[in-house]
């Protein structure tokens, strides 16, 4: 299977499972909220989930929940990302956003019950053994807490009334905190549902998660907004050092090719049953969106 179809693959599971989640929920406007907030984007980490899993030997449907509570993580963090207190912004995957369509209120309300919904689906017995579930709940909790993902948010908040801007070694911490440790609770899925060892999908995604958000540093000066589905040019105009600002847009671009062959050299072990994990790394740093 190619990357393009293993990411159709993976965005089709998540959503159907996601759908199956959300169908008996209260007619409210939180519900609906949520339900608006897991439409569309790019299902990055669900397919990281699905294909680390089948890489191992774990079929989709053994390992959808995991996927879903991926993205379910991940909207939440959007919606609360998107607030006036936070990056105020009024438009995601080109649509407005939760709280322009529904208000502050309930977009909080909603983005709370997406992140307990994650751990809701990491309950789910397809999952494996009650030691294999906890393991995801609790590396989870970890990745998206205050070690890691409210922690990048945390520092970027920060930066932006610091008096100096941020190092390059600084913005790489925040940013591995904020995307990354998602990205890589989410190519480790996989091996915590097979019982294997994780590290050297950790290795990969810490280099992916790196990767990516240099080549988002990239489009938010060089790309299309419609494409992207997003505000562009809000870094430079609030003057926040990025990888761009620090490295030049030539040293970036490089520093996100050596991330993506660092990426899949960690990978080298599993042979050709790597390859769509490899071609995911070429598609980070070439992403429109």
């Amino acid at each position: 299977m190619s990357f393009p179809e293993a990411l159709a693959r993976a965005a089709d599971a998540a959503q159907r499972r996601l759908d199956a989640a959300l169908a008996d929920r209260a007619d409210q406007p939180v519900v609906h909220a949520m339900r608006y907030a897991v439409q569309g984007g790019k299902r990055l980490r669900a397919f990281l989930v699905l294909e680390s899993a089948a890489m191992l030997g774990i079929p989709p449907e053994q390992a959808a929940s995991a996927a879903a509570a991926a993205e379910a993580l991940h909207a939440y963090s959007l919606v609360h990302d998107d607030l006036p207190c936070m990056d105020d912004d009024d438009l995601r995957r080109g649509r407005p956003t939760v709280h322009v369509k529904w208000g502050q209120a309930t977009a909080v309300l909603a983005g709370d019950a997406l992140q307990t919904l994650a751990f809701e689906l990491l309950t789910d017995p397809a999952l494996g053994t009650a030691e294999r579930r906890v393991a995801l709940v609790a590396s989870l909790a970890r990745a998206s807490g205050a070690e890691g993902m409210v922690l990048g948010q945390a520092l970027d908040i920060a930066a932006e009334t610091a008096a100096v801007p941020l190092t390059l070694a600084q913005i790489t911490q925040l940013q591995a905190a904020k995307t990354g440790a998602l990205i890589r609770w989410s190519a480790q899925a996989g091996a915590l549902i097979a019982g294997q060892d994780p590290g050297p999908l950790g290795r990969y995604a810490t280099a992916l998660g790196l990767a990516f958000q240099i080549a988002d540093d990239i489009l938010d000066v060089e790309g299309d907004a419609d494409k992207a589905g997003k505000r562009l040019r809000k870094d430079a105009g609030a003057g926040k050092a990025t990888f761009v600002s620090l490295l030049g847009m030539d040293g970036a671009r490089a520093r996100a090719r050596a991330l993506a062959a660092e990426a899949g050299a960690a990978l080298q072990g599993y042979g050709s049953r790597a390859a769509t994990l490899i071609a995911a790394a070429e598609f980070v740093i070439a992403r429109e969106r």
